[in-house]
């Protein structure tokens, strides 16, 4: 089991898989293509353009997302997934199926334990 240890390649695909907006981002770019920020925004919805800036950003730092600038007046900027953003597909969509399946199972638990001894996952209850 030492392929989950601190130093092990595995959590980089966790790490990377871990903000809620990077894989919206990757879909989204997946089933329409590259596209410009404000596009992006407005099929992603509910996503301001700070944390969406913030997320290309992010996939851009992993080489998930490319960047291509185009000299024109008035400048564009477009994103588009790089080979390695979209072989992330597959397992986001394993994912996805597990959560389908585990959800309810989930949030069952999570319930259960915040209502045992009025608890919540960081901190005791204050009232």
């Amino acid at each position: 089991m030492d392929e989950y240890t601190a130093d092990c390649r595995a959590r980089v695909a966790f790490e990377v898989l871990a903000n809620r907006w990077d894989s919206v981002v990757v879909f989204t770019l997946a089933a329409h293509g590259p596209m410009r920020p404000a596009v992006l925004r407005t099929r992603i919805g509910g996503i301001s353009a700070k944390v969406l800036n913030d997320a290309l950003r992010r996939l851009e730092y992993n080489g998930l997302v490319e960047r291509r600038p185009y000299q024109e007046a008035p400048p564009r900027v477009d994103y588009e997934l790089t080979e390695a953003g979209s072989a992330l597909l597959e397992p986001m969509r394993m994912m996805g199926a597990w959560a389908t399946r585990y959800a309810d199972a989930v949030v069952d638990a999570q319930e259960r334990y915040m209502a045992r001894d009025c608890r919540t996952p960081r901190a005791e209850c204050q009232g």
